[in-house]
């Protein structure tokens, strides 16, 4: 591959080396000294794999471009490997195709047992879905492509399972940028695409529209015999198992995805809907929890408006673009943060293994260090530290709107009706004096809470609130 990249015009070849590190697998290796900022390699546009490129060949373009509509990116990328491995011949581009890993070790190839190590995670969830998303993905394929060019592309060649590590390829190896059109571009580069992943180093690989080409600055110092890396960006675990096979332990950038979602039959959903979009969400919204900001304030703005009644929204939608960013009411407030705390906790109990059994098994080397199993366990521990973290923020929220609210205690408060303590509670919306522990009690007491209910409310508004 080297020899032909030279050929081709790439630059740095002859500084680098391609070698196996203990910590890494294989990478890249310098053989003279760079500086920081320095240019180590420079890969030319005509040897990158890129869907421009895909549509010049001369014997695949005209099959792609019937395709209408056109393949998705990746669609074309994968098409393009494995055109250009089934062929199995000649120098160029089929050099590079002999020279990527024959397996991976994203998710997606993990075996039921080996992801059981991370179910209750999100990635659990995610790689159950892409599964079934490849497959679907790969019968469309057949049927507007690979079918009706079979001399192109022979089934025994373009398998499931042939299209699945293609598709891992372009995942793990391919290279995003965006263009001053506001258009971006998604390529692989050759031999760059060697090089591993550290947070250590600074962003370090550019696109130079003007020529095409690809360069890889130096993120640090490198001395003779180090390892060249670039920054793939604060990833956490999850997106990096799944995407790219690997993890960082104790990465700092660890997330857990909480999908929030309403039906479109629920109550006042258009009303609200209106309120999602004025806050910048939707009414499904996935927002990534952190460890360093493991409740969002988009999370709070979505439970707000989704939990808003029929008086609540009267008052609101003239005024709804303040009203989204702040608190509405305090039996709004604690009724959201009940429930995210109940949801949470619900959450954590659906993992496999907790989080302090997972930090002393991990500690013990109950796990063969990076292998798959430990390697989920790991996205596991980080997605619970930030959930708990979650938890945590969520009751320190509570316990603040609680000691503002007078007697309204969650410790102490009973059910008007059933006098259980709720898990979440429901206000009177009218006299915000008396809780429920659901609609149910609400509509049984109605009779006997009313009379109340109105002097209670009718004396409220004569002291203006």
């Amino acid at each position: 591959m080297e020899s032909w990249l030279k050929e081709s015009g790439a630059s740095g070849l002859d500084d680098l080396e391609l070698a196996d590190f203990s910590d890494t697998g294989r990478g890249v290796r310098t053989l003279r000294q760079f500086e920081k900022g320095e240019t180590i390699l420079t890969i030319p546009h005509r040897v990158l794999w890129t869907v421009k490129h895909a549509y010049a060949d001369p014997i695949l373009g005209p099959a792609l471009l019937s395709a209408q509509p056109l393949l998705s990116v990746d669609d074309t990328l994968v098409t393009y490997i494995l055109f250009v491995r089934s062929r199995g011949f000649g120098d160029g581009l089929a050099s590079h195709v002999a020279a990527l890993p024959a397996n991976y070790t994203s998710s997606i190839f993990f075996t039921e047992a080996e992801l059981e190590f991370c179910a209750g995670s999100s990635l659990y969830a995610t790689t159950k879905q892409l599964d079934q998303q490849i497959e679907a993905d790969y019968k469309e394929l057949v049927v507007r492509l690979l079918g009706p060019w079979p001399e192109l592309f022979p089934l025994d060649k373009f398998t499931i399972e042939d299209y699945k590590w293609a598709t891992c390829t372009i995942w793990s190896r391919a290279m995003d940028f965006k263009l001053p059109s506001g258009d971006s571009i998604r390529l692989l580069a050759p031999f760059a695409d060697m090089l591993n992943h550290s947070s250590e180093v600074e962003q370090c690989h550019t696109y130079d529209v003007s020529s095409g080409n690809l360069s890889i600055l130096a993120g640090k110092d490198y001395k003779p015999g180090d390892q060249v890396y670039i920054n793939y960006g604060p990833i956490p675990n999850n997106r990096l198992l799944r995407l790219y096979g690997f993890v960082l332990p104790g990465n700092p950038n660890d997330s857990y995805d909480l999908i929030l979602t309403t039906h479109p039959m629920a109550p006042y959903f258009e009303q609200k809907h209106k309120l999602w979009v004025s806050a910048g969400l939707d009414s499904t919204s996935t927002i990534s929890l952190t460890l360093t900001d493991p409740l969002p304030s988009s999370v709070l703005r979505y439970l707000r408006i989704q939990r808003l009644t029929e008086s609540d929204l009267g008052v609101i939608v003239p005024h709804q673009i303040d009203a989204v960013f702040d608190k509405i009411s305090d039996s709004n407030e604690m009724e959201i943060l009940r429930f995210l705390i109940e949801s949470i906790s619900n959450l954590l109990e659906g993992f496999g293994t907790g989080l302090e059994k997972l930090e002393e098994q991990l500690a013990v080397g109950f796990y063969t260090p990076n292998g798959n199993a430990w390697s989920a366990a790991h996205v596991s521990l980080g997605e619970q530290r930030v959930l708990r973290l979650a938890r945590e923020t969520a009751k320190d929220l509570l316990a603040v709107v609680e000691s503002g609210s007078g007697n309204k205690s969650a410790t102490s408060a009973q059910c008007a009706k059933c006098h259980m303590v709720p898990v979440q509670a429901m206000w009177c919306g009218r006299c915000n004096g008396v809780m429920y522990c659901g609609r149910a009690c609400q509509v049984a007491d109605f009779k006997e809470h009313k009379a109340i209910c109105r002097a209670t409310a009718a004396k409220n508004a004569s002291k203006g609130g």
